[in-house]
């Protein structure tokens, strides 16, 4: 192991041998460390924590350190991170708590940005990018490609919908709808598709097709949010997306935001 001298690594930490140890990094107990990950320099990782593979952390990021929860009392909880995420600088990302099932998980393929703080029992999903300075309370799940813009902060329990993108200081309360574009520009509201990042991830033209007109009828109809789930519930061939779409609506906890 690629390891340099001024960091300090607990003899109970598991490292891949090929993995590179910079500067200054601290490594506690009950870490371990898959093939080909990377901690430049000032590293700082706690557990138990479990890291994948070709992971890479920036200066100056706190890894896997106990939550920021007044009812913690220093129960063994963990974090969980896949393969192939890039933690910028100054990243910190909690551990979860026993009242919040004991786990916060990181998936495959996310970029964090720097200054992004992801608490303690939050689950996050692929191919996730959180921009600069976003925040996410307790309990958050963020679904897969989505992106959260620079200074979000996110309320605890929320939920954010796969595809989404999330405009930049945007203070988030309720669900963000999958799919969906919402921004403090247009007062906390979601404004329709995100059409431009489905194109981009290789959604065909009927499938966006038939997510406009489910957009149209659940944001631009006059119909409330039940109405208009049980019309779109009622067509034909609404197809598997819009169907996902419908199921996070009704199973929504803190509303969602339309």
């Amino acid at each position: 192991m690629n390891t340099h001298p001024t960091a300090i690594v607990d003899p109970r930490a598991r490292i891949h041998p090929s993995c590179k140890i910079g500067p200054y990094c601290v490594v506690g107990p009950d870490v371990e460390i898959g093939e080909g990950c990377e901690l430049i320099s000032h590293v700082a990782m706690q557990g138990p924590t479990q890291i994948g593979q070709r992971n890479r952390f920036f200066p100056f990021c706190s890894v896997g350190l106990a939550p920021q929860d007044l009812t913690y009392a220093g129960e063994s909880t963990r974090l969980e991170i896949g393969d192939d995420n890039t933690i910028r600088e100054y990243v910190t990302i909690n551990r979860g708590t026993v009242k919040g099932g004991g786990l916060t998980r990181i998936g495959n393929h996310t970029l964090i940005m720097a200054y992004v703080h992801i608490a303690h029992d939050c689950f996050i999903g692929d191919h996730v990018l959180m921009a600069n300075a976003a925040t996410l309370g307790g309990h958050v799940l963020v679904e897969d490609w989505a992106s959260v813009g620079a200074l979000c902060p996110v309320h605890q329990f929320v939920r954010i919908g796969m595809h989404s993108y999330i405009g930049g200081g945007t203070t988030i309360t309720q669900d963000v709808l999958p799919f969906s574009k919402t921004s403090a520009e247009r007062s906390n509201r979601a404004y329709g598709l995100n059409a431009v990042g489905l194109e981009r991830r290789g959604f065909t033209k009927e499938r966006i097709r038939k997510l406009h007109h489910a957009y149209k009828v659940l944001l631009a109809s006059k119909l409330n949010t039940s109405q208009a789930l049980e019309r779109l519930k009622a067509e034909a061939d609404v197809g598997e997306d819009v169907e996902r779409l419908i199921r996070f609506v009704e199973t929504s906890e803190r509303g969602v935001i339309k």
